[in-house]
């Protein structure tokens, strides 16, 4: 009986770290929500969320991965971001955690114009490849936060509604 609610506990807390995770970039959200999820679902004997429901959220979580990867560049190229000012908005982001949540809302915008100066573009060109660092990274946050979303639902569904 105590294991099984050590093993609950650590499902909820893999869950709670990934859904941080998803909106910081520096934790694998979407794979420490399923992480969490699967371990549930082993703790239960998968009497309640089955093999099918767990080949579901796999497959969410590799969207959300993709989603994680693709949204900032893709934004970014759009607005004509280079190579380095991506490189330069993801670090932003990594190192803006420190400073709380300006430096989570500033640090990718600041990185893509320091990435975009290095590669001897114009000021112009540097704010507007922040601007669009910075958006993909919202756009992308928000799509992995209805991505997780949806995986945390769609399991409290197979375990309360559809078994």
């Amino acid at each position: 009986m105590a294991l099984d609610l050590l093993v609950y506990a650590v499902a909820v807390a893999l869950v709670l770290a990934g859904l941080v995770g998803v909106v910081l970039p520096a934790l694998p959200g979407a794979p420490l929500v399923f992480a969490g999820l699967l371990l549930a679902a082993w703790a239960d004997g998968f009497a309640h969320v089955g093999a099918g429901m767990l080949a579901t959220l796999a497959l969410l979580t590799v969207l959300t991965v993709v989603v994680d990867a693709g949204a900032s560049a893709l934004t970014a190229r759009r607005f004509g971001a280079s190579g380095r000012a991506v490189a330069g908005a993801v670090i932003g982001g990594v190192v803006g955690l420190a400073f709380g949540l300006p430096g989570i809302l500033l640090g990718p915008f600041a990185g893509a114009v320091v990435g975009e100066l290095s590669a001897r573009r114009g000021l112009r060109e540097a704010g507007w490849s922040g601007l669009g660092a910075t958006l993909g990274l919202a756009v992308g946050g928000a799509l992995k936060l209805a991505l997780a979303g949806a995986m945390l639902g769609l399991f409290v569904l197979d375990w309360f509604v559809w078994r």
